[in-house]
């Protein structure tokens, strides 16, 4: 029986939906306002295209794209505006979080655990429940892009377009495809991907054997999303509804927060007393000193003190976590 599981963190709140003893499906929610649902009192701080886009900036100072943009509006106007996308980390220019403009009550966005709806909260003690399920493995593929499967494995890669998918293995070629489209399915799912997507399988010649490929992914990836067939030369598409970061995009594209992120789990958890020391690469200590207040909060759940030391050897993923008493 499948079963929701929600922790809620420091810095993050992380969600697994476990079926078999294994993660099946994923979710990690960031705080901030500009999340999807929220409507919030914004202003028109610039027109794009007349009729067409514009940008909103929130009582924060934080903006966000306004689509489709009512031409009756003009800079400097009062709005409220709906976010239906969350910013998206990327190298070099984050987008921006996507809204438009709506006459609903001001609310804030649903939380993730209202999101999902029944759920357990797994607690920050006893049994890790997460670990069980293979949340660390999770993370690693999400970070690494290197997804094996029996009889292969799948090379995850993200461009600003799209999310790609390489299939690779030694398998027979139409058992590789089905095989292939069937991990692809698992990973876009565990991973909460969304947006548009890419999967390269290997090219066989029969049109029964790419659409038997293709109807493995749709056995095993929940709607709604639209795809393509699988052409001759292999290649399949997916659009899936994009309204938040995927975890490989929030693992990959901010790998110092991600680590810190899970060094304050893992903080949480530790066994011992005392205080405890926090052993980190220097962007990752960086990370933690900039938010005060995940140390703070830290400090107050295990009733200890907490110390930060930056170690330059150290891999970005390779912090460590000491108890003063073991």
């Amino acid at each position: 029986m499948a079963e929701w599981l929600i922790e809620e963190g420091i810095g993050e709140s992380r969600a697994i939906l476990v079926e078999d003893g294994a993660i099946v499906e994923a979710a990690i929610e960031l705080p901030g306002a500009l999340r999807p649902g929220a409507v919030l009192a914004a202003r028109l701080a610039a027109i794009l295209i007349p009729g067409r886009r514009g940008i909103a900036r929130f009582e924060d100072g934080s903006e966000a794209l306004v689509e489709p943009l009512r031409g009756t509006l003009a800079e400097g106007a009062a709005i409220r505006a709906e976010i239906v996308r969350e910013p998206i980390p990327e190298p070099g220019r984050p987008k921006p979080a996507k809204c438009i403009v709506t006459e609903a009550p001001l609310r804030p966005a649903p939380t993730l655990r209202e999101r999902i709806g029944k759920s357990s909260i797994h607690p920050p003690v006893g049994p890790d429940r997460f670990e069980e399920a293979g949340w660390s493995e999770l993370l690693e593929e999400a970070a690494s892009g290197e997804i094996a499967f029996p009889g292969g494995a799948l090379r995850m890669s993200l461009t600003p377009a799209m999310t790609l998918f390489d299939v690779d293995g030694a398998l027979p070629p139409a058992e590789l495809a089905i095989a292939g489209a069937r991990a692809c399915a698992r990973a876009i799912r565990r991973f909460s991907i969304g947006g548009s997507i890419g999967i390269d399988l290997p090219t066989v010649p029969s049109k029964a054997a790419r659409q038997a490929a293709a109807e493995a992914i749709d056995a095993l990836l929940p709607q709604p999303f639209e795809r393509t067939a699988v052409n001759g030369f292999g290649f399949l598409q997916i659009v899936r509804r994009r309204e938040r970061a995927s975890i490989p995009e929030l693992v990959q594209w901010d790998q110092a927060g991600a680590a810190a992120r899970a060094l304050l789990r893992r903080a949480e958890r530790a066994p011992g007393a005392g205080p405890r020391t926090i052993s980190a690469a220097p962007p990752v200590i960086s990370v933690l000193g900039r938010n005060p207040e995940w140390l703070e909060e830290l400090g107050r759940r295990i009733g200890a003190q907490v110390r930060l030391r930056p170690d330059p050897a150290l891999a970005i993923a390779a912090g460590d976590v000491q108890s003063a008493h073991s």
